[in-house]
């Protein structure tokens, strides 16, 4: 009897945290900074309802307005990010594939504002992508992780 109390109790213990451990600490601060922003995103759509402007910029795309394409678009990136950032830090199964969907569209967004967006707009200015130079060591290492991650059993 005594045995049967300790194993229902058991299961309301923490789960160790064993894969946040695979992180090196650069990802686990932008983790943070990205779950942030991302509720900021979301604080941008309301507080766009009341005030006219509200600054949006990631990845050489920006507007002042969160009810636009450009401003929709900003947010969900923002989202993706903050969501890879939460499954990441919370240790979720499918994270892996989530950070790495957040760095290929990541990688893919600077390429497409440092070439197609001169072209696009009337100032026709190149800017260099410095996210680029994080997006890719991101993208390598969740690669490298990868198999760890999803063999570790949790406790």
């Amino acid at each position: 009897m005594n045995q049967e109390l300790e194993s229902k109790f058991d299961e309301f213990d923490k789960p160790e945290i064993i894969r946040r451990k695979l992180l090196p600490w650069w990802i686990k601060v932008f983790c943070w900074i990205f779950m942030i922003l991302s509720v900021f995103a979301v604080g941008a759509l309301i507080t766009n309802l009341f005030v006219e402007n509200v600054n949006l910029s990631i990845y050489g795309f920006y507007t002042n307005t969160a009810y636009s394409g450009i401003g929709i678009f900003i947010i969900a990136i923002m989202i993706l990010k903050g969501f890879a950032a939460y499954s990441l830090w919370f240790e979720r199964p499918n994270a892996i594939m989530i950070a790495k969907i957040d760095a290929i569209v990541g990688i893919a967004i600077c390429i497409a504002s440092m070439f197609i967006l001169p072209f696009t707009t009337a100032n026709g200015h190149f800017s260099l992508r410095l996210e680029i130079i994080l997006l890719i060591p991101y993208f390598m290492k969740i690669n490298k992780i990868e198999y760890e991650w999803d063999n570790l059993e949790t406790i």
